[in-house]
């Protein structure tokens, strides 16, 4: 555990905060200029916020680095909401979508369907039939199968679908285990090593309602060795370099459509103050070089190269505020105290820390701090010992129970893999930027859970328990009500 001075606790690290995150001079931490306080006091916390500038920043940035908006797609997996898919589409990228829920989601925020790319490994029937009824850009086929089913989906539509063929290069990745995605043993993608992918392009090349325009590879997530990328890269090119070799005679226009090398995302960012972020600029500028040589030593006209990055666009946008409520100490060793402040979120709103160990940068936000760093542990309201959202911190001593804390770089992930554990609702998401606040997703209540399980009867009433239970319940409903956030545009 480090163990900052108050004076480092109350400064926010850039590299880790949303780019428009600043503490004023009474203490209360502000982005895109609104206060975090009051935004908590009106749409109740848990509360995603996102700076929208720092967002439309990131993926400018990211667009400038490969060559152009056209060159990345941002990864809706990572933060998805119709306010995001506008901002995508008007920064003019690309989206990669994982589900038929989050293709829905695109097309009803009106974003084109020519500029999506749709992934997973067990794409649906229904899934593959929306893809081609909207005229989805192109897709990532993963199995043989699927290859199939593709086929005949585009058929019926009358439709002439782009594919991309996944494959695994067998780059080892330094990241957790379960977000690796270029080893051999994992659900994704076509083996390079075992021929698979070659077998997989030659079948999307044979079917007729399928065009073959390039290959798909992903190294992992959180990576911070940028070697892997360009590794990965070279091994990829050896299967592009065959299949470009083996139908071009055979079909002169070959070359002119398979020339896309989509090399996925991944890239690094920082969560803690002493941690620093892949640099995408450099890691950009080495990668196009290296597949440029690559394709130079191997006779092949470079292909066109795609990235599809989200958590290093979303991640370090947006921060999560929880109201503390129960504060309390526990003896750890002999005359070792930890304090422990509860929040009034966790795991239903973070799965991460408790998923992959996951850690974070807490800051209490409505004021500035003056005690003693003390050993604390930030941790959730569940009925979970494991909900724990910063296991060990330094947090001064006078922080206390009705102080907004709020962790940093929740961006990614996050609200995404967010859950109804314990019949909690998913927290709202806002956006700032000029001192404008934007409803993004409103706070999920007690009346929304209790619809989903059929006990909203035409009368109006709950028909929960008996009538005193009932009273109890519409007094909770109602309260919620009250207190939640108002239907914005």
């Amino acid at each position: 555990m480090r163990v900052a001075s108050d004076e480092d606790f109350n400064r926010l690290p850039a590299h880790v905060w949303p780019k428009t995150a600043t503490r004023g001079p009474g203490g209360e931490v502000t982005i895109g200029g609104v206060g975090l306080t009051e935004l908590v006091e009106r749409y109740g916390s848990p509360l995603f916020v996102i700076d929208e500038e720092d967002f439309r920043h990131r993926m400018r940035a990211m667009a400038d680095a490969f060559g152009g908006e056209h060159n990345v797609h941002y990864a809706a997996k990572a933060f998805l909401t119709a306010g995001i898919v506008r901002w995508v589409d008007e920064e003019g990228l690309s989206l990669d979508v994982a589900s038929v829920e989050e293709l829905a989601v695109a097309l009803a925020a009106g974003f084109p369907a020519e500029r999506i790319t749709a992934h997973g490994n067990n794409k649906t029937e229904e899934f593959l039939e929306l893809i081609v009824g909207s005229r989805v850009g192109q897709v990532v086929v993963d199995s043989f199968e699927e290859i199939d089913r593709l086929s005949r989906a585009a058929k019926r539509a009358g439709v002439q679908q782009a594919a991309l063929v996944r494959v695994t290069p067998g780059v080892e990745a330094h990241t957790h285990e379960f977000i690796a995605t270029s080893h051999e043993d994992q659900k994704f993608g076509f083996s390079l090593a075992a021929g698979d992918g070659l077998k997989a392009a030659r079948r999307v090349v044979d079917a007729e309602p399928l065009t073959l325009v390039g290959l798909h590879c992903h190294v992992g997530s959180q990576v911070f060795d940028a070697d892997g990328f360009s590794l990965a890269a070279e091994r990829v090119l050896g299967l592009y370099r065959q299949l470009v070799e083996e139908y071009t005679p055979r079909h002169r226009s070959f070359a002119d459509t398979f020339n896309v090398l989509d090399l996925g995302g991944g890239y690094g960012i920082a969560y803690l103050p002493e941690e620093r972020p892949l640099d995408v600029a450099a890691v950009a500028r080495d990668l196009l070089a290296a597949v440029a040589e690559t394709a130079a030593d191997i006779g092949v006209a470079p292909p066109r190269v795609m990235v599809e990055p989200g958590r290093a666009i979303a991640g370090p946008t947006t921060v999560t505020a929880y109201r503390v409520g129960t504060v309390k100490e526990v003896p750890v060793a002999d005359g070792e105290w930890r304090r422990y402040l509860a929040v009034d979120g966790g795991m239903s709103d973070n799965i991460r820390p408790a998923l992959y160990g996951a850690k974070y940068d807490a800051r209490v936000v409505n004021r500035e701090l003056s005690g003693e760093p003390v050993a604390t542990r930030v941790v959730g309201s569940h009925c979970e010992s494991g909900d724990i959202l910063v296991g060990d911190a330094a947090i001064p001593a006078d922080a206390t129970s009705g102080d907004v804390v709020a962790l940093a770089a929740t961006g990614a992930y996050c609200y995404a893999m967010a859950s109804n554990y314990n019949a909690v609702g998913k927290p709202a998401v806002v956006s700032v930027k000029d001192g404008e606040v934007s409803l993004h997703a409103r706070r999920q209540t007690v009346a929304d859970l209790l619809e989903l399980q059929g006990l909203t009867p035409p009368d109006g009433g709950w028909g929960v328990g008996g009538p005193r239970r009932r009273g109890a319940v519409n007094r909770l409903v109602y309260n919620q009500w009250r207190r939640r956030a108002p239907r914005e545009p």
